[in-house]
């Protein structure tokens, strides 16, 4: 049935009489460790960019490729983010919102309308519509979500230099057999989301 839907879901009409729209998404609200990660992004209409889509569609090569691309053309780009601490006080969602309000906060111009990925939007003092799909959608939240998964990644990576036995690099900190047994083996580190069941189990907590 998910798939049904997501066929039916046809090009995004983006709304009329709106001259600075920002495109909002987030990564990494599925992994055990490290922040939830959002990005904010106003295109410029006279500098088009070319391949924009989902991130999780594109190469890491092509990702990479776009990202330097996206900081120069756009008007403006921001990163926000919440930490895993911030994530176990407040909860996965609430913290994404809260990343999300401050990668609109970060933008060098005050955009009138932002579209946000998926169904829930965040509090904002300025017009927002959540848009389904959107980063497949929505040239704004696709150049997005490349730009917060380049950087979500990267930390990772970095991550994944400090403690080379979990395998960082490879997952991402996601939920794998290997990330798993990685915790089995060497325990959890101060960047592991505590409240997520499979941290909790690994601490020896309800």
């Amino acid at each position: 049935m998910t798939e049904k839907k997501e066929k039916d879901l046809g090009p995004f009409e983006m709304p009329a009489g709106y001259s600075l729209i920002a495109g909002v998404d987030e990564v990494g609200r599925g992994p055990l460790v490290g922040d939830v990660v959002t990005a904010a992004v106003i295109l410029d209409p006279n500098q088009p960019i070319a391949g924009l889509t989902d991130s999780k569609k594109l190469s890491e090569k092509k990702r990479l490729a776009l990202f330097p691309e996206i900081q120069q053309k756009a008007l403006a780009w921001s990163i926000g983010r919440c930490s895993a601490q911030e994530i176990d006080q407040l909860n996965i969602f609430q913290a994404t919102m809260l990343a999300m309000q401050r990668a609109v906060a970060g933008l060098a111009i005050q955009p009138d309308l932002v579209l946000i990925d998926g169904n829930k939007v965040p509090t904002l003092l300025m017009e927002a519509q959540a848009v389904v799909k959107g980063d497949l959608r929505v040239a704004q939240i696709s150049a997005a979500s490349i730009i917060a998964k380049v950087v979500r990644d990267q930390e990772m990576e970095a991550l994944d230099k400090i403690y080379p036995q979990f395998g960082f690099a490879q997952h991402k900190g996601y939920p794998t057999k290997a990330h798993f047994a990685a915790i089995e083996q060497y325990g959890v580190i101060e960047q592991h989301r505590r409240s997520f069941a499979p941290v909790k189990r690994a601490l020896g907590l309800r």
